[in-house]
């Protein structure tokens, strides 16, 4: 789907051995990154369920943008302040990286991936500074939801409406996100269909 829509191939990234999962990344910005994940076959099947709903999926199931992630400085202090529940804090790895995360303790996706995942990386610098540059630049996101006062309420109390990416929000029957990214053929999106609003300039 990645390559298909925007032009170029993530790079093999490495194994969440605590979740069973595998995954490539494709850096858009300094602090940004497109992740690609999925069930590691060759891994043994976790004792938990699987973050992003992966054990509900169906093998058939087309790629998706399942959810977003949002980076805090202090993710035990946000995920209790937070309007919603985002599930609780975990710790996690993949090779020699480690953080913090929210998960739900089911493995779904709180508001249906609409509202953030939240993570914690231990050090001021970012993964996406080690990742290969390939000409890729997230330009906006927009989050669509039955609710937006409800998901917007949830994103200023994060703080996220500071962010350095714009998000909007819009009303939609179904949740979804849709991916603005410039990628060296032009603008292109990943996401839900938005019928709502046009292609950013």
């Amino acid at each position: 789907m990645v390559y298909e829509r925007l032009g170029v191939r993530p790079q093999r990234g490495g194994e969440h051995p605590r979740m069973g999962t595998h995954n490539q990344l494709l850096r858009l910005g300094d602090s940004i990154f497109l992740e690609v994940i999925a069930v590691n076959a060759a891994a043994p099947k976790p004792l938990r369920e699987r973050w992003f709903e992966l054990d509900v999926l169906a093998p058939e199931a087309e790629p998706r943008l399942a959810c977003w992630v949002v980076r805090t400085e202090d993710i035990r202090k946000s995920v209790a302040e937070a309007p919603e529940a985002l599930g609780v804090v975990e710790p996690m790895s993949r090779g020699t990286l480690e953080w913090l995360i929210s998960i739900p303790e089911d493995g779904s996706l709180p508001l249906d991936g609409v509202a953030p995942t939240l993570i914690q990386w231990p050090a001021s610098t970012h993964p996406a500074g080690g990742l290969q540059d390939q000409g890729c630049q997230l330009v906006a996101l927009e989050l669509l939801h039955p609710h937006p006062a409800r998901v917007s309420e949830l994103l200023r109390c994060l703080g996220v409406v500071e962010s350095g990416v714009p998000v909007s929000v819009c009303e939609a029957g179904t949740p979804g996100l849709v991916a603005y990214i410039r990628t060296p053929l032009g603008l292109r999106t990943i996401g839900a269909p938005n019928p709502l609003q046009g292609l950013p300039n």
